[in-house]
This record gives C-alpha cells, structure tokens and sequence, in this order.
C-alpha cells in the first residue's frame, strides 16, 4: 500500500523560499563594507603574487600550445563536436560564448585568481578592422565605455605597445583603477593572430572625479583588482573574424563564512566584464565597417 504524504509533511519538503533580490544586494552591500573596513585583509602579499604567477607561467604554457596549430587556435574548435556546433551557431547568432576555466574562482594564499575564456564572431569583418579597434589604445573609451574611463598609448616598438588605461567597475559598490600594461601581438600565420596582456602597473583610485581624488598605493588598497592579464585570439574566416579573449586576474581572498555571499558576487564581475569587452569589440568593428563602407558609396 502507498502512504499517503500528510501535510505537515509536505510543508517540511518545499523548498525554502528565495531571498528577494534586493534584500541580497543589501546583504553583499552590508558585508563588502566589513571587508573593506578590514585593511589587514586587502594587503598584496609576496606568497599571493607568488602563486598568481606561478599559475600564470602554467596557463600560459596551455595556451602557447593551443595556439601553435590552426585545428586548436580557437577554444570552442577543443570542444567535443556537439558542444563545437552549438557553440559556433549561437557566436553566428550575434551572442557571447563563455566558458569558466575551472569549476570556481582559484583560492590561493591571500587572495582569488579568476580564468575566463570567451568569444564572439564579427561577420563580414577583417583583421585589419578588428586589430584597429583593439589597438585603438590612445581612443578605447570610444568602444569600451563606461568600463573604460581614459586610455593612452605610452610607447611602441613594432608589436610591443605599452599603454595605460583608467577602468571603472560598478556592481553596487564602484571601483576606480589606473592601470597600465605591456602588450605584445604575434601571428601563427595571415589569418590566424593573437595579443598578449600583462598588467604591469595597478592602483585603486579613491575619490575619483572628487577633489580628493588620489592614488592608493599598490597592493594595499580593497582588494577589488591586483593583477589583470588577456589573451587575445583572432581568426580570419571567409565569413568573418572570430576573436577570442582569455583573461587571468587576481583579487582579494573571502574571508572564511562570507563565502556564500560575497562569493558569487566576486566571481560574476570578471565574468561580467569578459562578455562586455568582446560584446563591445564586437560592436566597434560592426560600426567602423558600417561607417567604411558608407565612405566608399
């Protein structure tokens, strides 16, 4: 005989119901502060940074391997064949592909070292257009705004760029940072190319736009961004240029309980701002062939 479930047993199996969202945005809000107040928390240690590069000289050993053959240049090519197709038909749709290196943000002594890899298609593009959006650096806001505030080409020596940028983060709190980095760009061959990122300079910037306005010195400020670098992929196809970003940064560490709430929140920004960076890339090439194009009628 089946036994019938009694109500109070039914009431005990339901699903606790979900925190509204603006009672967790108050809660991350509430326990960023505590984090921010605690300065000891935020200091860039030597062991952090040891690890961070130690994890760096591993990934990019990866990825210096995928990029030495055209059948593994591109991360969605590495994927089994169903997942392949219908990544590649969604990047035809005009969407964002993004996938997370690892199950969850790498915890290392000190802080977070958050890998993420991404793509997106620009059809009917080229190289050439594409390349003069990325390396538009003395104009990046035209394209990566609000994320990127100011930007500067410093120095260049054929494919070696040094150039500094001002971004700007917001996600309940704001995060305003100068930060400037060494880019180097190479080539398997004419249609497949890549860039390189290291970030070889980052500052907190508190008061930003106020008269206050001052750096922090590196490495002891909250901890919103230590190290950032990308790996740029670019792959000329007949219909179009495929680009893909990979990006290694590290952050400050959760404390030990607060992981369920702040957790989420920290892992969603590099996420977040990997899919706009490639979104706007996207965008900024479509408009500059668009406005080319209106040129030569």
């Amino acid at each position: 005989m089946i036994e019938k479930n009694t109500g109070s047993e039914n009431r005990r199996r339901q699903p606790a119901p979900r925190m509204p969202r603006w009672r967790r945005s108050s809660l991350v809000l509430v326990a960023w502060c505590l984090l921010l107040s605690d300065a000891r928390a935020t200091e860039l240690k030597p062991q952090t940074l040891l690890a961070f590069t130690h994890y760096v000289e591993e990934a990019e050993s990866g990825i210096r391997q995928q990029r030495s053959s055209p059948q593994t240049f591109l991360t969605v090519d590495t994927l089994p064949a169903a997942e392949r197709a219908q990544a590649i038909a969604s990047l035809g749709r005009g969407e964002i592909w993004i996938e997370k290196r690892g199950s969850t943000a790498r915890s290392i002594p000190g802080g977070l070292i958050h890998h993420w890899v991404g793509a997106a298609f620009i059809p009917g593009a080229t190289l050439a257009q594409t390349l003069a959006v990325v390396q538009d650096y003395d104009h990046l806001p035209r394209y990566y705004s609000p994320q990127v505030v100011r930007s500067k080409l410093l120095s260049r020596h054929g494919n070696d760029f040094r150039i500094s940028m001002r971004l700007r983060w917001h996600k309940i709190i704001t995060a305003v940072l100068d930060t400037e980095y060494d880019v180097h760009y190479g080539q398997l061959d004419s249609t497949h190319q890549f860039g390189d990122s290291h970030s070889t300079l980052v500052r907190q910037i508190a008061d930003a736009g106020g008269a206050g306005e001052h750096a922090l010195p590196e490495g002891h400020d909250d901890g919103f961004l230590w190290r950032l670098n990308t790996y740029w992929r670019f792959v000329q196809t007949s219909r179009g240029v495929y680009v893909e970003c990979e990006a290694i940064s590290l952050t400050r560490d959760v404390p030990t309980g607060l992981g369920w709430l702040i957790g989420p929140f920290i892992e969603s920004i590099p996420r977040e701002s990997l899919e706009f960076t490639l979104r706007s890339t996207r965008s900024g090439v479509l408009a500059g062939a668009t406005t080319a194009n209106r040129g030569s009628q």
